[in-house]
């Protein structure tokens, strides 16, 4: 999430100021490109690694300020969550055994992580979507707190005009509404750095989008979201719909989203993407800054361009663009932001080497993308394949081929090239490509969980499936092997869960009905489903009384034929609990009232139910 700006006022002046600041860093750019002052005889990668932080139940731990505090260490820093926090690598020199020094820097701040991380009770996981995240975690106060971040926030919210509306359609469907951006939490990722030529740029980022896709599918894994299977590669519909500031009316316009994959290739400078970032998006920070880049520049000094490089940070493309600024030198270089955190670190060097092999190793005939693949195509193939990942179909140069076919015969082959033109150890080539390889072959990260997901599901609650699944994941990540060596998850020893909440244990698949049904079809309904106890709602969708199956029974004389309604015989003062109420207050309830179950609301809404049979 960039930097803190903690001295950051946000207010009119400080936003006139930016503003005249941000034009001139566009035209500062544009002379820093004219004068061919880039850095373009070098090469560099760079990495970014977001991680999850959870307790010992394996449920989301907000001790990220604790937790970075005891590590004391610059690569460190904070994440939009407080169970979230991020390590940016050092840059290193794209040759010889450059992965392996990344590898090893990156296990060896995530051993330094985790020993500071246990005692404080905490432990890290590497995962796209953290299994075990729920609504509960989604409040303003798991924000951290950090001023960005509220403003951020603020900012935001106060641009959709309206609450986040969340709604993915997969093999199951999530719709939920939420009052600040923490859905965009949900997400951690490994985000990927590569240094580009300055006359190479426009060339490498149109290959960057056109190879998306298919990257995309072999790297997945993040599939499922709050206990529901949605996309193979869910942290793309999540991000876009969290981060979405468009407003919804009755007439038909068009909106840029302010997370995306772009509308069409490049054809001119970087410059002109950054115009055409400006020109769609509000600016949504501010901060206070000394120095004018053109006088910097009129002076022979190389400016940050630091008002653009905080305006990028708010826009989320797939595949960002970025200036900056080292040893004194500028350069250019694309982030991709599309590949997920985990399953291993294995992995995680598998896609790296996977994705900058293909970028260096572009053949020649893929240097003018507009002429020979459109745009759409392209886009849709990063659709596919963020819904269904190593199991796409995708249009190629007006070919329809398998992922699995494309990687294997051209984008492996590619990438290996590419690879072996920097000069890059033979054994890390036929290493991490060997990865992808069987991988491709076996299964991804996303598979994995699903078909864990639905063999454990078959056999225990959901909850206690999310903190298996959770535990499995932590277990598997401690043996470095990848994913694809992963064995199933054993159902005989019980995961090590913390159940004390109603939340943990409600049943969620509920058959209702509403106020205005005829109790003959309430009888039957319960008959034919075996149940004791049918929750009612109103034309709201809000709780509106409940029918049990004893009530009913002590009604039946009064129920006269056919016409009477499930709201003449229903109780309705009913007694509630919340996903957050303890198991044994609930029990206690059931004690005390004499009663069998209990409906599990959030407000007036019903989210559950919870028996005897689940006590």
């Amino acid at each position: 999430m960039g930097e803190h700006i903690s001295k950051s006022k946000f207010d009119q002046t400080e936003r006139k100021a930016f503003v005249q600041h941000l034009l001139d860093d566009i035209k500062a750019l544009e002379l820093i490109l004219d004068q061919d002052l880039i850095e373009s005889d070098i090469v560099r990668i760079g990495a970014e690694q977001e991680l999850c932080l959870v307790d010992e139940g394996f449920r989301p731990s907000g001790e990220s300020i604790k937790l970075l505090e005891a590590i004391d260490d610059p690569h460190f820093t904070t994440e939009l969550a407080n169970y979230n926090i991020e390590i940016n690598l050092d840059p290193f020199q794209l040759q010889d055994d450059c992965f392996s020094q990344v590898e090893e820097q990156l296990t060896d701040l995530l051993e330094k992580a985790k020993t500071k991380a246990t005692k404080l009770g905490v432990k890290i996981v590497l995962t796209g979507i953290l299994p075990t995240i729920s609504k509960n975690e989604l409040g303003i106060d798991s924000m951290t707190p950090v001023p960005r971040y509220y403003k951020l926030n603020e900012v935001l919210t106060k641009c959709r005009g309206d609450h986040f509306a969340l709604k993915i359609r997969g093999v199951d469907e999530l719709t939920l509404r939420h009052d600040s951006v923490l859905f965009e939490a949900c997400n951690t990722s490994f985000q990927l750095h590569l240094q580009i030529p300055q006359q190479d740029f426009i060339k490498s980022y149109n290959w960057a989008q056109a190879i998306a896709g298919p990257v995309l599918g072999v790297c997945s894994n993040s599939p499922l979201l709050m206990g529901r299977e949605l996309w193979k590669e869910t942290r793309i519909a999540l991000f876009q719909q969290s981060l979405d500031t468009r407003k919804w009316s009755h007439a038909l316009k068009e909106q840029v989203a302010r997370v995306g994959f772009g509308n069409h290739w490049q054809k001119d400078s970087v410059a002109e993407i950054f115009k055409e970032d400006i020109s769609a998006h509000r600016i949504l920070l501010t901060k206070p800054i000394a120095n004018n880049s053109l006088e910097l520049l009129e002076n022979g000094a190389i400016p940050k361009l630091e008002a653009l490089s905080l305006y990028n940070g708010t826009v989320y493309r797939w595949n960002r663009p970025c200036y900056g600024l080292g040893n004194g030198q500028p350069h250019l270089r694309i982030e991709n932001r599309y590949i997920p955190s985990g399953p291993s670190v294995l992995d995680e060097m598998a896609n790296f080497a996977f994705w900058v092999g293909l970028m260096v190793g572009r053949p020649i005939e893929f240097d003018d993308m507009p002429s020979i693949m459109d745009f759409k195509e392209a886009k849709h193939n990063f659709i596919k394949t963020a819904i269904a990942g190593r199991q796409s179909v995708l249009s190629w140069m007006g070919k329809t081929i398998t992922l699995k076919k494309l990687i294997l015969n051209e984008f492996l082959p590619i990438a290996q090239q590419g690879l072996m033109k920097y000069g890059i150890e033979p054994n890390d080539i036929d290493r991490l490509l060997g990865v992808i390889e069987a991988r491709v072959k076996i299964g991804t990260g996303a598979e994995w969980q699903v078909k864990n997901f639905r063999n454990l599901r078959s056999q225990m609650k959901t909850d206690s499936v999310l903190v298996k699944l959770t535990e499995a994941m932590y277990d598997n990540q401690k043996t470095d092997k990848p994913v694809h060596e992963w064995p199933m998850v054993k159902t005989k020893s019980e995961a090590k869960k913390i159940l004390q909440w109603v939340g943990q244990i409600m049943s969620t698949r509920l058959i209702k009905l509403y106020e205005n049904d005829y109790a003959n079809l309430a009888v039957s309904i319960m008959q034919w489903n075996n149940i004791h106890h049918i929750p009612v709602e109103n034309e709201k969708g809000e709780l509106a009384g409940l029918l049990t199956w004893s009530h009913i029974s002590e009604l039946e004389k009064e129920m006269h034929g056919d016409d009477a309604l499930v709201s003449d015989i229903m109780i309705k003062k009913v007694v509630t609990v919340q996903p957050r109420t303890k198991i044994k207050t609930a029990k206690k309830l059931m004690d005390e009232y004499q009663i069998g179950s209990l409906p599990v609301c959030v407000g007036s809404h019903l989210v559950g139910i919870i028996s005897k049979v689940d006590l």
